[in-house]
C-alpha cells in the first residue's frame, strides 16, 4: 500500500464509514474516462469479452452514481446494485462498520436503493470503452417472499437492455428470509421464472443477457452440490462465489459483535473453500468475490478455478493501486467456453 493512501485511509477511518463512502462515490462521479486505461489479458466468457480479470463487486456503487469514474481505476467490469424495483431506505443507521484490526467490514445495509427507475437513468448514455457492466438485482424488503419472483422479473425487463449481465442476489444476509430462495424448490422455481423472462426478452433485444447467481459462503457443504445442480439445470450462465457471511471467526476489532454480513480478510478462507467446492461441482464460469485483499489472493482464486475476481473490501483497505496490480495478472483462462 502506498504511503499516500495509508495516510488518506487513516484520516478517513476517523469518520463515519457510510459518510466517507458517500463522499468517495461523489468524487468518482466527477470523472468521465473514455476508455479503460488498463486493457490487457482479455478474458471471454458468457459471450462477453472482459478486458482484464478484475471487477468491482456489487454493493460498492449500489445506485450507479460513480461507476464511470470507478472504471478509471482500471476495472475490467463493474457490478452496480443491488437494485430493487422500488426505492427503499434499507436498515436503520449505523449499519456499516470497519474492523481495522482484522481487515474487514460488517454491513447490515438491507438493500438501500434509489429504485430501478433512478438507477436505470444513470446507466444510459456513454460508457467507458471496453468496460463490462453488470447489474445486481434483488427484491424489495416490503414485497414479501411470495412476490420476490415478480420483483426479479420486473428488474430483468428494466435492466436487460442496459446491462451486459445480470447478477441474481439471493444470498444477502441482511434481507429477512431472502436466503430461503437460495436452495431447493424455491431456488428452482425462482430461476425458472427469471430465465423464462430473460428468454422472452431476447427476441426484442436480439441477444440473451447472461445471468449469474451469487451464492452465500454459509451454504452447508452437504447442500452445495445440489444448489449448483439447480443453477445448471435452470440454464444460468455463471456463478459468483461468494457473498458476505453471517459467521464470526476469531476477530479482534471493537465492532466484531455487530450483526450483519462480514467481508474482507476474515472471509478469505471461507470464500476460497466455497470456490474450490463449487469448481468441483460445475464447469460453469465462476467469478470469485469475498476476502480478496492482495494480488496473491487474487491469483490464488484464478488458480483455483475462477475466471474473474471482484474487489470491495480490498479497495477500501489497500487502495486503488490494488486494482491495476490485479488487472495485470494473466487470466486463468484466456478464453472460457460459453455456457
Amino acid at each position: 500500500m502506498p504511503d499516500s493512501y495509508r495516510l488518506l485511509r487513516n484520516i478517513a477511518f476517523r469518520f463515519d464509514p457510510e459518510r466517507v463512502h458517500r463522499l468517495a462515490l461523489r468524487s468518482y462521479a466527477t470523472k468521465r474516462p473514455r476508455r479503460i486505461r488498463t486493457v490487457q489479458n482479455p478474458t471471454t466468457l458468457m459471450g462477453l469479452t472482459f478486458p482484464n480479470v478484475v471487477g468491482l463487486a456489487a454493493g460498492y456503487d449500489k445506485d450507479a452514481r460513480g461507476w464511470r469514474g470507478l472504471a478509471a481505476l482500471g476495472f475490467g467490469h463493474i457490478e452496480v446494485g443491488t437494485v430493487t424495483p422500488q426505492p427503499q431506505t434499507g436498515n436503520p443507521r449505523p449499519r456499516l462498520f470497519r474492523l481495522p484490526a482484522d481487515g474487514g467490514l460488517i454491513n447490515r445495509l438491507g438493500f438501500p436503493s434509489d429504485g430501478a427507475d433512478a438507477v436505470a437513468g444513470r446507466l444510459g448514455g456513454s460508457r467507458p470503452g471496453g468496460l463490462v457492466l453488470g447489474v445486481s438485482i434483488g427484491p424489495n424488503g416490503f414485497s414479501g417472499l411470495e412476490q420476490a419472483a415478480s420483483d426479479y422479473e420486473l428488474l430483468v425487463d428494466r435492466f436487460g437492455p442496459l446491462a451486459d449481465y445480470l447478477a441474481i442476489n439471493v444470498s444477502s444476509p441482511n434481507t429477512p428470509g431472502l436466503r430461503t430462495l437460495e436452495s431447493g424448490r424455491e431456488l428452482s422455481d425462482l430461476l425458472a421464472k427469471i430465465v423464462a423472462r430473460r428468454d422472452l426478452q431476447a427476441a426484442n433485444l436480439g441477444k440473451e443477457v447472461p445471468l449469474v447467481v451469487k451464492l452465500s459462503p454459509d451454504i452447508l457443504s452437504s447442500e452445495l452440490a445440489a444448489t449448483v445442480g439447480i443453477i445448471e439445470a435452470a440454464g444460468i450462465d455463471g456463478i459468483i462465489v461468494t457473498n458476505t457471511t453471517k459467521q464470526r471467526p476469531q476477530l479482534d476489532s471493537e465492532n466484531a459483535g455487530e450483526p450483519g454480513g462480514l467481508s474482507g480478510g476474515p472471509l478469505r478462507e471461507m470464500s476460497l473453500a466455497a470456490l474450490r467446492e463449487v469448481r468441483t461441482a460445475t464447469t460453469l464460469p465462476l467469478i470469485a468475490s469475498g476476502g480478496i485483499m492482495t494480488v496473491g489472493e487474487a491469483a490464488q482464486r484464478l488458480e483455483d478455478g475462477a475466471s474473474l475476481v471482484q474487489l470491495y473490501s480490498g479497495l477500501v483497505y489497500e487502495g486503488p493501486r490494488l486494482v491495476r496490480s490485479v488487472a495485470r495478472l494473466e487470466a486463468h483462462q484466456s478464453t472460457a467456453s460459453d455456457s
